[in-house]
């Protein structure tokens, strides 16, 4: 019988037979490799980073500052204020963030925001505006009560921008969130300063009638010059439009003092003088002497205003 046992085979050999030496040449090459790739990726996503924003001396734009802007307006288009509700909150919100965005905050001029004031353009009532100065909360619980009169904040541009922070950066077409010009620090005519000088010379220019202002008898000068009433809403107000002011001088629940009087009420009262509106002064106006005991109800002098 013949033998048909099987031959043995030799084992394969490595297609590959590399030394040591050429294995360690080939992973320090593969090592460079990675390493290159990664820093070209690492190269092109620096390039593409946004520049860095110019530092300033104040805080920067409110977190969120594009949606809270354009939810401020449908709530006052679509609640508050309902009769405004054909107003496009879209291109509201769009003309705010074209008005500062892209541009150095301290170049900022009237013109830039006209667009914005063209399409947020409110008629106010005769005699139902009110003015305020170094008494903003007074002024807003009053009209909480009274909604038929309106401060600057009561407005749809007023409401939409009241206590927010923006500006932008000419270098960059995003919103500066971590700093933007201070007033005292950086320069006077910013972003912000300049909004609310143009609101506000609106708000006056608009007004008619007898028109009310909630001055604070509590501190040294009742009627500051340089504030933006001082300075711009008293001057903007239309002596064929406006026939009177009242001033409500209101102070501290714990002060009794009489401001109707004072040097600085005395100014006020020149200057519109000067400009043929009828002036009277009250010291703590009764309506709102009675919010302030609201909230101090256990005072001794809340009784008698009461």
């Amino acid at each position: 019988m013949s033998n048909h046992g099987f031959s043995s085979v030799p084992q394969e050999e490595p297609c590959c037979n590399l030394s040591t030496k050429a294995k360690i040449c080939l992973g320090i090459v593969c090592v460079l490799v990675v390493g290159a790739i990664i820093g070209v990726v690492v190269g092109v996503l620096k390039g593409r980073q946004a520049p860095k924003h110019k530092e300033w001396e104040g805080s920067g734009t409110t977190r969120h500052f594009p949606e809270i802007v354009l939810g401020r307006c449908y709530t006052y288009t679509q609640v508050l204020r309902p009769e405004m509700s054909k107003r496009d909150c879209q291109e509201i919100a769009k003309a705010f963030m074209n008005a500062f965005r892209s541009k150095d905050p301290c170049s900022i001029i009237e013109q830039d925001y006209q667009l914005l004031m063209k399409l947020t353009n409110q008629t106010i009532p005769c005699d139902k505006t009110l003015f305020w100065s170094k008494s903003k909360e007074l002024a807003h619980q009053y009209t909480n009560v009274h909604r038929e009169m309106f401060t600057l904040e009561d407005t749809l541009l007023g409401y939409i921008a009241d206590d927010l922070q923006w500006c932008g950066d000419a270098a960059s077409s995003e919103l500066n969130y971590d700093s933007c010009p201070s007033w005292r620090k950086d320069c006077a005519n910013n972003t912000i300063s300049i909004f609310w000088d143009t609101v506000s010379k609106r708000f006056a220019e608009n007004a008619c009638g007898a028109v009310q202002v909630v001055l604070n008898g509590s501190i040294s000068d009742t009627f500051n010059k340089n504030s933006t009433f001082g300075r711009v809403e008293i001057y903007n107000l239309n002596p064929e439009k406006v026939s009177s002011m009242q001033a409500w001088v209101m102070h501290n629940i714990e002060d009794h003092s009489n401001s109707c009087s004072s040097s600085s009420i005395k100014d006020l009262e020149l200057i519109l003088s000067e400009r043929h509106i009828t002036f009277t002064c009250r010291d703590n106006y009764r309506p709102i002497r009675f919010l302030q005991c609201v909230k101090n109800t256990e005072h001794s002098s809340c009784p008698s205003a009461i």
